[in-house]
């Protein structure tokens, strides 16, 4: 059976409460670092357009069930047609993202400022952690958890009889490392959010190729079926007013 723990109260004032504070602290210095070290580009013209005709045809595959048939057909091949849809790149005119990068400088040089402002200081504060707070258990999750959570909350702490529902220093640190977005959503704005999770995986690429985002959309929008809703509102409508009238 699994220990139960009683959990001091210094530790919450020691450990738990000031590793969350210098998280957050460190999350918006480094959201301020990273943004005085973005270099002002003038976005490429070609990539903007390329953006908002995959919103616009979004949208379109959104509500496409409140428009006529007649009306999405039209709408349908003037993005995806094979002469001059928008939605169409021809074979060959497919660009290698990672020869586009090494062709522009400056992108690359963003991509290396981006990933050192986040690694230098998560490498400092895991350090810190490590050094001062290793093997502390600092907090319990309300709720009970499998044993596949062990290794994800108990980083740090050999002890198979705790309780899984308890939390190492360690493995709080990784939680407030990746799961302070919302946090930061309402303190920076939803556009200026530090997401690590997106970082990290930026950093086992060299770039996106926009036309895979074309092609994607137009296989998309070729494979919707429409069903016009109007008539159904129209039935709805009818069915509320005879119940109302009777």
């Amino acid at each position: 059976m699994a220990e139960e723990l009683v959990l001091d109260t210094a530790i919450r004032d020691w450990v738990l409460i000031p590793l969350s504070v210098v998280m957050v602290l460190i999350g918006i210095l480094r959201y301020f670092v990273s943004k005085l070290m973005r270099s002002s580009q003038v976005p490429d013209v070609k990539i903007v357009k390329e953006g908002q005709v995959i919103v616009r045809a979004r949208n379109l595959r959104a509500a496409a069930n409140f428009i006529p048939a007649k009306s999405f057909r039209a709408r349908r091949f003037y993005y995806s047609n094979e002469e001059n849809g928008l939605l169409f790149v021809p074979k060959g005119q497919s660009q290698n993202a990672q020869a586009q990068m090494f062709s522009d400088p400056n992108m690359a040089m963003d991509m290396m400022k981006k990933n050192l402002s986040m690694i230098i200081p998560q490498t400092l504060t895991f350090a810190w952690v490590n050094f001062f707070f290793s093997g502390f258990v600092a907090a319990k999750i309300p709720f009970p958890l499998t044993q596949r959570f062990r290794s994800m909350l108990q980083n740090g702490i050999d002890l198979s009889t705790v309780d899984v529902s308890y939390v190492s220093s360690r493995s709080w640190y990784f939680l407030n490392l990746f799961g302070l977005r919302g946090l930061f959503s309402l303190i920076l704005g939803e556009e200026n959010a530090t997401d690590d999770t997106q970082r990290m995986m930026q950093m086992s690429g060299f770039g996106v190729d926009p036309t895979k985002s074309l092609g994607a959309e137009k296989d998309g929008l070729d494979i919707v079926q429409h069903d016009w809703a109007l008539p159904k509102f129209e039935q709805r409508a009818e069915s509320v007013l005879r119940k109302l009238v009777h």
